[in-house]
């Protein structure tokens, strides 16, 4: 019993010591930014790849879920916070689709069957970073107007950026999917 105790409270405190891992992770990629306008190009997108990758789907979503509530109660974890504001009205600026978009792609990131052929792991990748440009556009839309050109400001900039990061995740992704067994 006390080993079955023990070993349940080194699975939590790994878990804990993950997720801590994953929102820092998180922030540093955050605050590596290339300044656009109205959303920065980051390498957060490249992460939250990676976290579903690496964690599965539940460690990676609860890693995205506590680094969006960080951002939300006020801690400058976003990219432009704490220049142009944190909390809450920082959430629900221009950026806001693309955070909620970021627990679609670790979910999908983490959740689908990645096989070992290259194709197929490519194509997952893509969906999985669709989501995030897809809850992005819509909110983007909404929140400035869509008589504004959107998909030129929320999508085509990033385009071949998010190409290169996904590339590199589709090479490492079976390295990465082995750092799962550790966990």
């Amino acid at each position: 019993m006390d080993l079955l105790k023990t070993n349940s409270m080194q699975k939590v405190l790994k878990t804990f010591v993950l997720i801590f891992l994953g929102t820092m992770a998180l922030t540093i990629s955050a605050k590596l930014k290339i300044p656009f306008y109205p959303v920065p190009m980051t390498m957060q997108t490249f992460v939250v790849l990676f976290l579903g990758l690496a964690f599965g789907y539940k460690i990676g979503f609860a890693t995205v879920s506590i680094y969006l509530l960080e951002g939300i109660i006020g801690i400058p974890v976003f990219s432009n916070s704490p220049e142009k504001g944190v909390g809450l009205v920082y959430f629900t600026g221009p950026t806001m689709g693309y955070l909620i978009g970021f627990l679609s792609a670790v979910f999908f990131a983490g959740y689908l069957n990645l096989k070992n052929n290259i194709f197929i792991i490519f194509s997952k990748l893509i969906f999985s970073v669709s989501t995030i440009y897809l809850f992005g556009v819509l909110w983007l839309g909404t929140l400035i107007g869509w008589d504004k050109p959107i998909l030129e400001l929320g999508v085509t900039p990033f385009l071949l950026a998010e190409l290169f990061k996904i590339c590199l995740l589709t090479i490492l992704a079976k390295k990465i999917i082995n750092f799962r067994k550790f966990i």
